[in-house]
């Protein structure tokens, strides 16, 4: 694997290692938006694995999965998570401090099913 993959690929795991300590340490919002930041620099390293070229600067992990044959049932996960990557952190948008809007229950559903996701970016990257 070519190392800028394998950085993508290596910081998309730490990037889950922090959501959880956010989660264990009580700062929700903030372990929300490491799972975003997670599921896309590992969509990121598979898409260059797969592609052979950078994804460019998109942040749609939509458009990754697609681009990335991720299956249609991890969809749904993927449409709820993208857009916090902005709403965790610009009160502006959601017109609140954001991390008032997350708790336990919300920031426990995106490590459980994030980490459903990582475990399937894994299995399809050592496949390549």
């Amino acid at each position: 694997m070519r190392e800028e993959i394998l950085n993508w690929w290596k910081q998309s795991k730490k990037d889950f290692e922090t959501a959880k300590h956010n989660r264990d340490s009580g700062d929700h919002y903030a372990a929300v938006f490491f799972c975003q930041q997670a599921v896309e620099k590992g969509l990121k390293a598979l898409f260059m694995l797969k592609k052979g070229i950078s994804s460019g600067h998109t942040h749609s992990l939509i458009f990754l999965a697609n681009e990335c044959g991720a299956p249609k049932n991890l969809f749904t996960f993927l449409k709820e998570l993208t857009p916090e990557f902005v709403a965790t952190r610009y009160p502006d948008i959601v017109e609140e401090a954001p991390f008032e809007l997350y708790d336990e229950n919300i920031s426990y559903k995106f490590i459980k099913d994030t980490e459903v996701f990582i475990k399937w970016l894994e299995n399809q990257i050592e496949k390549q």
